[in-house]
């Protein structure tokens, strides 16, 4: 998706952050990829950036087998932001000095300019409050090089050498802590990088559209809808591109939430042209799950029945040579794509395709975060139940059913998750939460019910706050909610006799127990 708008790459140096300035970058209308720190400068050269931004990272610059940057990428002329590790990095590599600080500095810290501030920081309050989040800390800049800020604790916090193009910051300009953060990476976008800020819902669209009716020509193409807004918006885009040649698989799994096949189908037969056809599949997929705990092994199983039963569906689409899914930019990153980020948990429709896959993969979304998904969705004129839709796993229940996945374990966690879902749409906070639902443990826990001595199985509810998934914040739900709640699953949900609330954010928790 990168030919038609100027791009920014994002060197991952293995920080938690680095999703989110990609993030951030899009957000000032700018195209951004993340790549790993093997980069080659002939790489990065080959895809003619606007400009580099060079991520911060957990290691010390001075470690042996620390990431570096291959140098050849200084002298390309490409203007380069440091953050953080990135901006340490350029100083060592450069000829500055970097070296252990007195103290770290992590969490709020008062920043004051230098000068005029350079590039970045000219005519911002001063002094600045800012995230830092390092122990090692720029003792001597590059030579050439302004020194544009410090701290109490660190003498180097920012520096400018607008003549190579090398611009550098210890502190986190891209999370919201920092609060002129923004306006100085729209700065470095514009002032030192002359990117054209054309990324947009509608740019976006037209380019997607475009990449998918060169790629499909005149062939057929089926979509997995999963019941989440990913896989209907990739549809969407799709039959935008190539109309009646798209055909729509609705597999029922056995895995979904309660009534989400029926909800699914009907809202596409009102507000969606395209050819649906739904297929039930929950004997298969539980006969794959048997005997199967580790999270990893379920999303491969979930993957490999997913494609068998979309080449069954060919049977009535014999042409269909395409199959398209909702992948996106996050996913890709989780599953382990760039060299300095772990491999979080492989997806369904990343990591877990079998090897002998009979289509060609059309992914619409993969260079998109779930917010610009949902933008595009209402953009396309998908209706609110569909684009608000909160966001659910491609394996479903399957990751939310710790240990065996069963039919029984299955509608025992559907019947607790919807008793959950609902009573947050009655006390109208679902618009507040990102993502929430039921998990089942698989440890038994001894209770009273009716004088008697149970012993049955705990449902811990999971709801959070967010705006990306990248990070996420545990919700403070009243606890009226959280007591109607628990009382409604012990009552209504036979084999369940205690409930527990998870308050642990992202990170260093996932958003999903598995």
């Amino acid at each position: 998706m990168t030919g038609a708008f100027d791009t920014v790459l994002v060197v991952d140096f293995g920080a938690q952050y680095s999703q989110l300035i990609a993030r951030r970058v899009r957000e000032c209308q700018v195209y951004s990829e993340i790549v790993p720190a093997t980069v080659t400068a002939a790489e990065i050269a080959s895809r003619r950036p606007a400009g580099v931004i060079l991520s911060g990272g957990p290691a010390s610059v001075h470690v042996e087998g620390a990431p570096g940057l291959d140098p050849a990428v200084y002298s390309l002329g490409v203007p380069i932001l440091g953050i953080c590790y990135g901006a340490q990095l350029i100083a060592e590599q450069l000829g500055g000095s970097v070296g252990p600080n007195r103290r770290g500095e992590y969490g709020r810290a008062e920043m004051t300019a230098t000068g005029d501030g350079g590039v970045l920081l000219a005519g911002l309050p001063s002094p600045l409050p800012v995230w830092m989040s390092h122990f090692d800390a720029i003792a001597e800049p590059p030579p050439g090089a302004i020194v544009t800020a410090a701290t109490a604790a660190s003498p180097v916090a920012a520096f400018e050498n607008p003549d190579r193009g090398l611009y550098g910051v210890q502190f986190h300009p891209e999370v919201e802590h920092t609060p002129q953060g923004r306006e100085m990476m729209e700065r470095f976008l514009r002032r030192a990088c002359g990117a054209e800020l054309s990324w947009s819902m509608h740019s976006i669209i037209e380019s997607a559209v475009a990449s998918v009716r060169d790629q499909i020509g005149d062939g057929r193409a089926i979509c997995g809808l999963s019941g989440g807004v990913d896989s209907a918006v990739a549809a969407a885009l799709v039959h935008t591109a190539v109309g009646d040649r798209l055909t729509c698989v609705l597999v029922d799994t056995g895995l979904l939430r309660h009534r989400e096949a029926d909800e699914v189908e009907e809202a596409f037969g009102r507000h969606f042209g395209a050819d649906l056809v739904r297929i039930d599949a929950a004997n298969e997929f539980f006969a794959a799950l048997e005997g199967v705990t580790e999270p990893e092994a379920k999303r491969k199983a979930v993957g490999e029945q997913f494609i068998r039963a979309f080449e069954r569906a060919r049977s009535r689409i014999p042409d269909a040579g395409f199959l398209v899914q909702g992948t996106l930019y996050p996913d890709v990153i989780e599953s382990g794509a760039t060299t300095h980020s772990s491999t979080i948990k492989s997806h369904h429709n990343v990591g877990g395709l079998p090897e002998n896959l009979d289509f060609e993969l059309v992914e619409p979304l993969r260079s998109l975060f779930k917010d610009e998904v949902r933008s595009v969705g209402a953009e396309l004129g998908l209706p609110p139940e569909i684009v608000n839709r909160q966001p659910f796993p491609g394996p479903g229940l399957a990751v939310r059913i710790i240990g065996e996945v069963t039919p029984e374990a299955a509608r025992t966690l559907r019947h607790a998750d919807a008793i959950v879902r609902e009573e947050l749409r009655r006390a109208g906070l679902e618009q507040e939460i990102w993502q929430s639902f039921a998990v089942l443990p698989d440890i038994r826990t001894v209770g009273v019910m009716g004088d008697e001595r149970t012993y049955g199985r705990p449902v811990v509810i999971r709801a959070v706050t967010s705006s990306d998934a990248m990070t996420a914040d545990w919700a403070r739900l009243p606890h009226e909610v959280l007591e109607a709640m628990s009382s409604r699953v012990i009552a209504e949900v036979d084999g369940v006799n205690r409930v527990a609330y998870d308050i642990t954010s992202k990170p260093p928790a996932t958003i999903e127990w598995e």
